[in-house]
């Protein structure tokens, strides 16, 4: 399992976890805690559904959502950074996108947008898990997202 590989990995390095959560509404951090022991590493999560939860909680600009939109890799950075800058974490990840039903012809239903914050920089990738439902979209993105960051330990 890569949650029990990712939380092994950053105990080893001694790093703490955050995530900043909309589409997955926190089964990021769910997955983590799950885990017996979790908390050492574990630090926060913060689930920011809302435009206005974005901006609040992870200082996400007002003009970067207005500029791109909440499914952007712009704003998965900025909620990345967010996340780091307001936690104890040496990583966090972040995550928007459109879980279905639904999307648009320029944001289709299964695009997911990944922000991966650390204190050498942001990084950020789009991926298009097309039109999967929305319970795997979700399932598929806390996948990924386990998998960034376990990449990011090594």
């Amino acid at each position: 399992m890569s949650a029990a590989r990712l939380l092994q990995a950053a105990r080893e390095k001694g790093i703490k976890i955050a995530a900043a959560e909309s589409c997955t509404g926190g089964l990021i951090m769910a997955a983590l805690t799950d885990i017996a022991g979790s908390s050492d590493v574990v630090d926060r999560g913060f689930v920011t559904y809302s435009n206005a939860a974005k901006y609040e909680m992870l200082g996400v600009r007002a003009a970067t959502l207005d500029q791109h939109g909440a499914v952007s890799e712009q704003v998965a950075a900025e909620m990345a950074q967010g996340a780091l800058e307001r936690s104890n974490a040496g990583l966090a990840v972040a995550v928007t996108g459109i879980a279905g039903p639904g999307g648009s012809e320029f944001k289709p239903e299964g695009r997911v947008c990944f922000g991966l914050a650390r204190a050498k920089g942001t990084q950020t990738e789009t991926v298009e898990f097309g039109a999967i439902g929305r319970a795997e979209v979700r399932r598929a993105t806390v996948a990924h997202a386990l998998a960034m960051m376990l990449r990011a330990m090594s």
